[in-house]
C-alpha cells in the first residue's frame, strides 16, 4: 500500500494521477500546509525539505521495511520502476521521458509556481516579477507546444512526463491564465489527458478535498497562513 502525504498542489496531483492510472491501493494522508503541519518533526524525518508530496511504500520490493520518498519527480520514477508502467524499457524513449520529467521539475513547475504566486497570492501587485516569470512561463509553454507537434504524448507512449506536466497546465487553465488557443498542440494534448478516466478521478478527489472541512476557505489565506506558507522559517 502506498501512503501519499497530500495537499491540493499540482505536484501532489502528479502522484495521485499515477496511482489512479494503475489502480494502486493507496491512502491519502492530508497535511494542512496552511497550518504548518509539514514542519512536524515526524514528517521532516521522511521529507527533509518539508514539502509535499511525499510517499511511504509500506510494501516495497527493495527493502523489508517501509520506504519513504520525497520530491515528486523521484516519486514518479520510483513508482514507474516498481510497477513497470509509464516509463519505456527502450533506452532512448526512456531517456526522452526522463529529460522532459526533469524539464518540468526544474522549469515548468518552479516558474509556473511563481506565476501563480504573484498573480494570486502576492499581498500587492508587483509588475517586475509578473513580467519576468510570466515571460519565462510563456516561453516554456511554447517549448512544450512545439514538442507536442505531431505527437500524442511528450515522449513515446503516455508516460510519467505527461503526468508531471499536465497538472501545471491544468493549474493555469483553471484560473484562465493561459491562452490555449495560441498553443494548438498543447491544447489538443491537454484536452486529451483531461478526459482520461484516471485523471478525472484524481481531480474529483482534489475538488472533494478542497470542499472538505480539512481545507477551510481554500485559496483564501489569513496572515498566519501566509506567514507559514511564504515565510522564511518553519513553525515551531
Amino acid at each position: 500500500m502506498i501512503e501519499l502525504f497530500y495537499w491540493t498542489s499540482a505536484n501532489a496531483q502528479k502522484v495521485l494521477i499515477f496511482l489512479e492510472e494503475n489502480g494502486i491501493e493507496h491512502k491519502l494522508t492530508p497535511l494542512n500546509v496552511g497550518k504548518g503541519e509539514q514542519y512536524a518533526p515526524d514528517f521532516v524525518k521522511i521529507s527533509p525539505n518539508s514539502r509535499l508530496p511525499t510517499i511511504i511504500d509500506h510494501a516495497p520490493a527493495i527493502s523489508d521495511k517501509p520506504v519513504s520518498i520525497f520530491e515528486s519527480g523521484a516519486i514518479l520514477i520510483y513508482l514507474a520502476e516498481k510497477y513497470g508502467r509509464h516509463l519505456s524499457a527502450d533506452p532512448l524513449v526512456r531517456l526522452e521521458a526522463l529529460q522532459w520529467l526533469i524539464w518540468q521539475v526544474a522549469g515548468l513547475g518552479p516558474i509556473g509556481g511563481q506565476v501563480v504566486h504573484f498573480r494570486n497570492y502576492a499581498p500587492e501587485p508587483m509588475d517586475y516579477p509578473l513580467k519576468r516569470y510570466g515571460a519565462e512561463n510563456d516561453r516554456l509553454l511554447k517549448v512544450l507546444d512545439s514538442r507536442l507537434k505531431g505527437r500524442d504524448y511528450i515522449a513515446g507512449d503516455y508516460s510519467i512526463a505527461d503526468m508531471a506536466c499536465f497538472p501545471w497546465i491544468f493549474a493555469h487553465a483553471r484560473r484562465d491564465q493561459i491562452d490555449l488557443e495560441s498553443l494548438p498542440d498543447l491544447k489538443r494534448w491537454f484536452l486529451s489527458i483531461r478526459e482520461r478516466p484516471a485523471v478525472k478521478r484524481a481531480y474529483d478527489t482534489m475538488f472533494a478535498f478542497t470542499g472538505s472541512p480539512v481545507v477551510k476557505n481554500h485559496g483564501m489565506m489569513d496572515e498566519d497562513e501566509r506567514r507559514i506558507l511564504f515565510g522564511a522559517h518553519a513553525v515551531k
